[in-house]
């Protein structure tokens, strides 16, 4: 009798245990597919013809906040929000560091229908403005300067703002409002993929916690900002 439920404790534990992993990897996994999703939206930035002054002035950013998808949704209440990560520029070395998990979100009233889905990249080109995404959370527009950056391939305007941000959709560029966006740091993501508790300065300023995961995004990024 004891043996059966000394055995029966084991493989329950070893149940409990188990699906622990399960859960463990699987959130892992979401974590890796941004970060591979953001890669892809690097690469479609730095390929694109009309972003050449995204790619002409990376190696100015501090850091670089890339959302691969911004859904935009609603019928005379409508918002946007989507999940980001955050590269920075580490200060002693200038290596490139992260990422750190982000979330955006934003709420708007006005005649709109349907529902759009963007990628977006945002250099983040003042002190001010990392600062901010160090912070628990900010708003675009508020706390720190956002403004649209230049499209085309003839784009030649010196924009000044904290974060210069661009956007793509099926061909339509520029069509996100980002004033009243609020960012904010997605603590439980960033626990998950660097597998303890870490915030964006563990991260992106002591440079402290790192993950093989996120090797070729910042290899791509290091190699778009260097000039």
């Amino acid at each position: 009798m004891k043996n059966s439920i000394r055995n029966l404790s084991a493989t329950v534990l070893f149940a409990v245990t188990a699906l622990g992993f399960t859960a463990a990897a699987h959130a892992q996994s979401e974590q890796q597919k941004l970060v591979n999703a953001a890669d892809v939206t690097l690469s479609n930035f730095m390929r694109d013809p009309e972003m050449k002054w995204l790619q002409q002035n990376i190696h100015r950013a501090k850091a670089v906040l890339i959302s691969p998808e911004i859904v935009k949704a609603g019928f005379i209440i409508g918002g946007s929000g989507g999940r980001g990560v955050l590269l920075a520029r580490e200060g002693g070395t200038g290596k490139w560091v992260g990422p750190a998990f982000y979330t955006l979100a934003t709420a708007s009233i006005g005649f709109q229908a349907g529902v759009a889905a963007s990628e977006m990249i945002t250099l983040v080109m003042t002190d001010k403005g990392m600062n901010s995404l160090l912070s628990t959370t900010f708003k675009f527009g508020a706390d720190a300067s956002v403004a649209a950056g230049p499209v085309g391939a003839g784009a030649k305007s010196d924009v000044v703002a904290d974060l210069i941000a661009f956007s793509r959709s099926k061909g339509i560029y520029g069509g996100l409002n980002l004033d009243g966006t609020v960012v904010s740091t997605n603590d439980d993501w960033n626990t998950a993929f660097f597998g303890k508790k870490v915030l964006p300065p563990d991260i992106l300023v002591r440079a402290n916690v790192s993950n093989k995961g996120a090797d070729k995004l910042i290899a791509a990024v290091s190699k778009a900002a260097t000039k």
